[in-house]
């Protein structure tokens, strides 16, 4: 169990860390091509998301790796849950319904959780 927590986990947060550093550092005019909902939040908003799953990534892993608070990956996999949830309302309400790869990514986030709760 611990070694597919570390693949799932890791491909989660490789994804997550990606998608999270490219809302931090680039323009809206540099996102719009890839996220087109990003002209209906606010800047400030798309950073915060983007810091948000960057630091979900780090929880994912830093803990688990070092053994202080593994509680916390588990909590970071919940919160990618939540985060999917709300980028999928997020979606739906837009003009762009494509919704495919939020759903994988809770079902991502769903397996790191059962796998996170083996270990715990």
């Amino acid at each position: 169990m611990t070694i597919a927590y570390w693949i799932v986990a890791g491909l989660l947060a490789s994804f997550s860390l990606y998608a999270g550093g490219v809302k931090v550092i680039r323009s809206r005019d540099l996102l719009r091509p890839m996220m087109t909902w990003v002209d209906r939040i606010p800047l400030p908003a798309v950073r915060l998301l983007g810091m948000i799953e960057v630091l979900g990534a780090v929880g994912l892993l830093l803990p688990p790796a070092t053994g202080i608070a593994p509680w916390l990956a588990l909590a970071a996999a919940i919160g990618f849950v939540l985060l999917q949830v709300g980028a999928i309302t997020v979606h739906v309400t837009g003009e762009d319904r494509q919704v495919v790869l939020n759903a994988g990514l809770i079902a991502t986030a769903a397996v790191t959780i059962w796998l996170a709760t083996s270990w715990l």
